[in-house]
């Protein structure tokens, strides 16, 4: 990599002779101005606006503007003499926890390397000191006309150093808190949760910008001269009403796409995961589908895993319990039918007669003699004897 800028660390009375390289780069598609009627490259040009000359680099100076239109020559030997001490040093100034740095604060980043074979020593010493310490260093530099603030850190053992900017060029955010108060309920922060949680991490050493390859798939098909693929249209799902509508929708569709990538924690396994929203429960089957009742009136009762009834058959009929079956009466008369025992074997019985006018309130089970022959112990109607 190029060096930028050459210099040296001021850590207290040890001075650390360094390189400052990019520590990023620009991979975005750039384009150039063209003229529409016959394709020529637009330059601009530097002309003089008083004397409309057009002017070289070399005639080129700076120059500040005042607030009434003034202009002020600034020559280089001006810069040159202010008494700037970090011109050619980065002057640490404390450490700090790296939590104390607002990220808002952070520009450009860049690499320090030792700057020859003695700088190997110091620029170790400083490098362990800021890894056993679990801090960030604070210090100011010069680079390209101007003082700066920065930031030095250590990532795989190079010492990095981020460009800050200056407390009072960050904005305060009060013009930018929403004018009407929204409350969020305890039930839409768990549902957010859940999509978060079903989202997972992401591996950002696999993000790639999908727009500088599409444009470059476009310049290499113009250049070829092959027809221009049909543009993909994508569904945003239109203006959001119902938050809650759409954070279940987006809990089921990153489930639906974690699943489809090789499984996940929940439904990978073939079982069923039940997931309670507000106002509905989604059940998800280990095809994939979801079924989603509503809670009702009823949602605060206990579910039937959670009372103890059984659960539904494999195609889906719930199954009742068993009615208890009315004691055996005794008929008389007819001929004989048959009844089921509790051992699933069939005894005749006595097929029902007609009503009559009961006069006792109980009756005397019907006893089955040795030769399969019915006798009673009484009789619900009275006869004498």
């Amino acid at each position: 990599m190029r060096s930028i800028w050459n210099g040296a660390i001021s850590f207290g009375l040890v001075s650390i002779p360094v390189k400052l390289m990019n520590a990023t780069e620009n991979h975005s598609v750039s384009f150039r101005q063209v003229h529409l009627t016959d394709g020529g490259r637009i330059r601009y040009r530097k002309v003089c606006e008083v004397d409309e000359e057009e002017v070289t680099s070399a005639e080129t100076g700076k120059a500040y503007e005042d607030a009434d239109g003034t202009l002020i020559p600034i020559t280089d030997e001006d810069l040159a003499s202010l008494p700037l001490p970090t011109n050619k040093t980065i002057e640490i100034l404390g450490f700090v926890p790296a939590t104390r740095i607002d990220p808002l604060q952070m520009d450009t980043a860049y690499y320090l390397s030792a700057n020859g074979v003695p700088a190997a020593k110091p620029y170790t010493l400083l490098r362990e000191a800021l890894k056993r310490s679990e801090k960030v260093a604070v210090a100011k530099f010069a680079l390209r006309g101007r003082e700066r603030l920065g930031m030095l850190r250590v990532a795989e053992d190079v010492i990095v150093m981020h460009g800050l900017l200056w407390p009072d060029e960050l904005r305060s955010p009060e013009d930018v808190v929403p004018d009407t108060a929204a409350k969020v309920r305890d039930a839409e922060l768990d549902l957010a949760d859940a999509l978060m949680d079903t989202l997972g991490g992401v591996d950002l050493d696999t993000l790639h910008d999908d727009y500088r390859e599409a444009v470059e798939e476009l310049v290499a098909a113009k250049a070829a001269g092959e027809p221009l693929a049909p543009a993909r249209e994508e569904d945003t799902g239109g203006k959001v009403i119902d938050l809650v509508a759409a954070l279940e929708k987006s809990v089921r569709a990153a489930k639906e796409s974690r699943d489809g990538e090789g499984g996940g924690e929940d439904g990978a396994d073939g079982k069923v995961a039940d997931v309670h929203h507000i106002g509905r429960t989604t059940r998800t089957t280990p095809a994939g589908r979801s079924v989603s009742r509503s809670a009702g009136p009823d949602s605060g009762r206990p579910r039937p895993e959670e009372s103890g009834a059984k659960k539904s058959t494999a195609k889906g009929t719930a199954r009742k319990p068993a009615a208890k079956k009315a004691p055996a009466k005794k008929t008389s008369g007819g001929k004989a039918g048959t009844r089921t025992t509790a051992k699933g074997k069939t005894a005749k019985k006595a097929p029902a007669a007609p009503a009559k006018k009961r006069t006792s309130s109980a009756e005397p089970a019907t006893k089955k003699t040795a030769a399969g022959r019915s006798a009673s112990g009484g009789r619900s109607s009275r006869s004498s004897a």
